[in-house]
């Protein structure tokens, strides 16, 4: 009778050895979806390098399928939700387009908060650990960045100060932007970046915000004629926040050195590679606009100062905003500036 009892024992611990073995061995495809199109600068230069980084770190037992364009269907601002609820696995998005959605993460938004990309891509990934994780908690957040300093691009008018901004009408990515340009005397419009070549056209926007490196994706340089940047190495007039996340139960249902691979490739260093990646895209952005003979106006010291001045106002109420919803406001925003200050001398 024992006998059989270890007999038994033996063949059931035998079978299980395969199921571990099938286990260890897991293979998994990831379905990643993006607004932006198959040629643009960062479905070629971002996101699939670190796709492909991942399957080779994997030995190809994580497969990925991309969609850019949004061809699983919806608009861009529904992204974050697709990864939440499945319909994708991974996504690149931005946070600002779910307006007030991620309020203590949308600081990074804020005027003249950064100048590097990579350096304010690692504050941003640190402050949101430590101060808002929550805000993201439905998803497995990967990476977060910023791009490079933020340019006005104007069909006609050319920016050459703050006052030249009034009463135009200037599409912008957020609504912290949105309240810039709403300081500087401009009509701010509220679109994705997919709609802005049709406004663009059709005079539903005299111009736009936008950094240097995503114009060629949609003909920005094309179709203005003005371009007014912030010195280099100066506070940019704004930036866009970024996020790169994975749906949560699929990162769960990895095995345990798959997860090690998503995680090796996730946080602190990639948020601050994407953000130097995309910044590095600029300069090749700023030469097709300069070949075309467009006319690029780069303000002074005393005229960024006036810009500032004109938008301070923005800090305050976005300060007031957090106090509002039962955060301390200031020490956020110090926070911030100080992970800024800190990696920018890093």
């Amino acid at each position: 009778m024992q006998r059989r009892a270890f007999l038994q024992g033996s063949a059931a611990a035998a079978l299980a050895v395969p199921a571990i073995g099938a286990r260890a061995q897991q293979s998994v495809t990831l379905k990643f979806a993006t607004f932006q199109g198959p040629t643009s600068y960062t479905w070629l230069n971002m996101h699939k390098p670190w796709m492909e980084k991942v399957e080779k770190e994997s030995g190809g037992r994580i497969r990925f399928e991309g969609y850019p364009a949004m061809q699983l269907g919806g608009t861009a601002p529904q992204l974050y939700d697709q990864a939440r609820d499945g319909v994708a696995d991974v996504v690149w998005t931005l946070p600002g387009y779910s307006a007030g959605r991620f309020p203590r993460a949308e600081v990074f938004e804020l005027p003249f908060m950064m100048n590097n990309a990579e350096a304010t891509s690692k504050a941003l990934w640190d402050y949101v650990q430590a101060r808002c994780a929550d805000e993201f908690r439905e998803t497995q957040l990967l990476a977060l960045h910023v791009h490079g300093p933020g340019v006005i691009h104007m069909t006609s008018k050319e920016v050459l100060a703050p006052g030249d901004m009034k009463g135009q009408k200037v599409r912008g990515p957020t609504r912290q932007v949105t309240k810039l340009l709403r300081s500087l005397g401009a009509t701010p419009v509220g679109m994705v970046l997919p709609q802005i070549p049709d406004a663009l056209n059709k005079g539903t926007i005299d111009g736009c915000v936008l950094n240097w490196e995503v114009t060629p994706a949609v003909k920005v340089h094309e179709l203005v004629k003005h371009h007014s940047e912030f010195p280099a190495g100066q506070p940019a007039l704004y930036t866009t926040s970024f996020v790169m996340t994975m749906n949560k139960a699929k990162y769960e249902s990895l095995a345990p050195d798959l997860k090690r691979v998503i995680d090796a490739n996730s946080g602190s260093a990639t948020s601050g590679w994407l953000g130097r990646t995309v910044q590095a895209g600029d300069a090749a952005a700023r030469k097709l606009a300069s070949d075309r003979g467009n006319r690029i106006h780069t303000f002074t010291a005393a005229e960024t100062q006036e810009f500032i001045k004109l938008s301070a106002s923005i800090d305050d109420e976005w300060v007031d905003d957090m106090n509002k919803r039962g955060f301390d406001g200031r020490d956020l925003l110090k926070t911030a500036r100080d992970l800024v200050a800190r990696y920018g001398r890093g």
